[in-house]
């Protein structure tokens, strides 16, 4: 969302104020917290903080969760590893945040350190055992029983490291420092600020996702990524081990439904896969279907028959099958020997993304399955007053995402933020299209409204900067490819530290061409290349109308903003709340969010609007723009009268 900053744009502006008592001091170096706290998070302990299983698209049966009780210290940057600890954490929640129960600030130039204790147990012996992070904000080092095992530098991508060779016999001690300058550097960091306003947020640092061992075997599956192809009824399939595999090794890949097999195959290890999907069952919001998949490593009998001519390059006769169809027919009829020594199962959608001829003549619309939908969305922040980046727990983010789909919303943009993994599988499920953001990085001038608002030309950054943003935004990427919730890669925000869109828009597509890429989504745009998808924001009284455009999609990226501060559910009871623009009572609230839409109905009938984001599903700390409290306990308009609004998006035209 923008920041109006002008005085001539202050007429779009609403404050509000609702007298109440003092809010509660806090220690210097406590951040402020209000007594706001949501139905899920009064029941968090340390004994079911996030227990689900982390991964939903590559799942082992065993596997031991981390979350729970940790020690933590805050220390100077100078200062060696502590020898005493400041207290305990409970993790995953962040240390600022109500739910880890510390709510300390941590400044850049501080580190702050974890420790706990955890035991292997017994029956992993032999296996690799991997330390996985959900995710942690923003630098990491990593040591066990007092050896650094890895670092990682990103507050939003999973990583993972093999701690086997640190481990020894009964008790281990892992130590996590975590450094993060949020808004003193060029971090991607999405609305995290160290001064938090308006529409800025808590600074955010350390844990924030779920922290989880599992034993795998020496040579294992590390990655599987698919890529479903309505057009020709098929999956493609790419197995990655952890290393090179040898000619004996080989992978299984079985694509179920309901439990009964629909294709399977058998392919030399780290190769693409194609299985036929015969007559898709395809995924949609009205029919979210999730096929199975299954992948095992296997050993088989040399597949390749004996020849005569071994020796006719360096290679032998090697060199003249591998990575061709003969190859991929020695061993789709190999024969495999003795049981799988690494299991992985998870699922799969059949459905496409894409943009083509739509209602209005000239205009592309946006497609799912080949057929225009229109994409009724809602800007979707994802913070919470108890957990902040941290949903409370599982039910937590499961009521949030049914309230949407009650409402009559068929996508959310993920705003400049990364969710659990839990939380994509759930989209999956419910069949809610998602645009995911990538996180903002941004200097200083970027939050410059004036100048960048109205700037024709794109900011020049440190390549330092470039890196850590790249980086980030490919291994996002290739976390979350698998979730066919997830319709458009969205790569930039209203300019904040909007550089190269172009390339970036082209890179996006290049790693997944099996999505839609809106390269800027509001203030500057750069053209048809690099992008599928045109998008303005307007929080103007009367809608703006995005131009029609040849090769693009067009799409109202952000609208709305209208706020309603609602006593007892605040996060700031005694300082004044933010909107874009004020409503005197609910129905006020809902009068306006109906002229509103109404004229997101005549933009799609008359202009081929193809998508529209509302601003926004929650109030935010000092926003109270959202269709919920910040404690998601009042609905300003209820979720079947917003559906009733939103029909008409969707009742056919004759």
């Amino acid at each position: 969302m923008k920041m109006l900053m002008r005085t001539t744009a202050m007429s779009m502006l609403a404050l509000f104020h609702i007298p109440a008592a003092m809010g509660q001091t806090t220690a210097p170096d406590h951040v402020y917290a209000s007594d706001l706290i949501t139905r899920w998070g009064k029941t968090v302990t340390a004994d079911n903080a996030w227990r689900s299983y982390p991964r939903p698209q590559l799942r082992r049966d065993r596997w031991a969760n981390l979350n729970g009780n940790w020690q933590y210290a805050i220390r100077p940057e100078t200062d060696p590893a502590p020898t005493m600890m400041d207290g305990t954490i409970l993790v995953p929640f962040a240390v600022e945040s109500k739910l880890s129960g510390v709510g300390r600030r941590v400044t850049p130039s501080d580190r702050l350190w974890y420790k706990r204790h955890f035991d292997v147990p017994a029956d992993w012996r032999g296996q690799r055992i991997i330390l996985h992070f959900g995710a942690v904000d923003y630098q990491s080092v990593v040591f066990v029983n007092g050896a650094i095992v890895g670092t990682h530098r990103g507050g939003s991508d999973p990583f993972s490291l093999d701690v086997t060779d640190y481990l020894k016999a009964g008790g281990n001690e892992l130590t996590v420092q975590v450094a993060d300058p949020t808004s003193a550097d060029n971090q991607p960091r999405g609305k995290q600020l160290l001064k938090p306003n308006t529409i800025w947020y808590t600074a955010v640092t350390g844990i924030w996702q779920t922290v989880w061992l599992e034993p795998v075997p020496a040579l294992h599956i590390e990655d599987v990524r698919m890529t479903p192809d309505i057009d020709q009824g098929e999956l493609h399939v790419d197995v990655v081990l952890n290393h090179s595999a040898s000619d004996s090794d080989a992978v299984r890949i079985t694509a179920l439904s309901h439990g009964k097999v629909v294709a399977s195959t058998l392919l030399r290890a780290n190769r693409r896969a194609t299985l036929p999907i015969a007559g898709a069952h395809l995924w949609s919001p009205d029919d979210p279907f999730l096929y199975d998949l299954k992948v095992q490593l296997v050993k088989v009998a040399d597949p390749v028959p004996a020849t005569k001519d071994a020796i006719v390059s360096p290679h032998g006769a090697r060199g003249r099958w591998m990575l061709n169809s003969t190859e991929r027919d020695f061993y789709r009829d190999a024969v495999a020997l003795g049981t799988p020594s690494d299991t992985v199962t998870g699922y799969f959608a059949m459905r496409k993304s894409s943009i083509g001829p739509g209602p209005v003549a000239g205009q592309p619309a946006l497609l799912l399955n080949n057929k225009p939908l229109f994409q009724n969305g809602v800007l979707d922040q994802g913070w919470w007053p108890d957990g902040l980046l941290t949903p409370p727990s599982e039910d937590a983010m499961r009521f949030e995402l049914g309230f949407l789909k009650k409402a009559g919303f068929n996508m959310l943009r993920k705003h400049i933020k990364v969710e659990p993994e839990q939380y994509y599988y759930e989209a999956d499920r419910l069949g809610i299209l998602i645009w995911q953001d990538m996180p903002a990085g941004f200097d200083d001038e970027s939050l410059d409204q004036l100048a960048r608002e109205q700037s024709q030309e794109e900011a020049l950054m440190p390549i330092s900067a470039m890196n850590e943003y790249e980086a980030e935004l490919t291994r996002i990427i290739n976390a979350l490819r698998n979730h066919p919730s997830i319709v458009t890669w969205v790569v930039n925000n209203e300019g904040w530290g909007q550089y190269a869109s172009t390339r970036l828009g082209k890179m996006v597509r290049n790693l997944d061409p099996s999505r839609i890429v809106d390269k800027a989504s509001g203030w500057l745009d750069t053209g048809d290349e690099g992008s599928n998808i045109f998008d303005i924001h307007t929080y103007d009284d009367v809608l703006r109308v995005p131009a029609n455009h040849a090769a693009r999609a067009i799409a109202i990226g952000e609208y709305g903003g209208v706020g309603l501060p609602v006593a007892g559910h605040l996060w700031f009871p005694e300082r004044q709340s933010w909107g874009y623009q004020g409503a005197a009572d609910t129905a006020d609230f809902a009068k306006r969010y109906t002229t509103k839409l109404d004229e997101i109905i005549r933009q799609a009938r008359e202009n081929g609007l193809g998508a529209a984001v509302y601003t926004q599903t929650t109030d935010v700390e000092g926003e109270v723009n959202g269709l919920l409290t910040y404690d998601r306990e009042v609905a300003k308009i209820p979720a079947d009268q917003l559906a009733r609004i939103h029909a008409p998006l969707f009742q056919r035209r004759e």
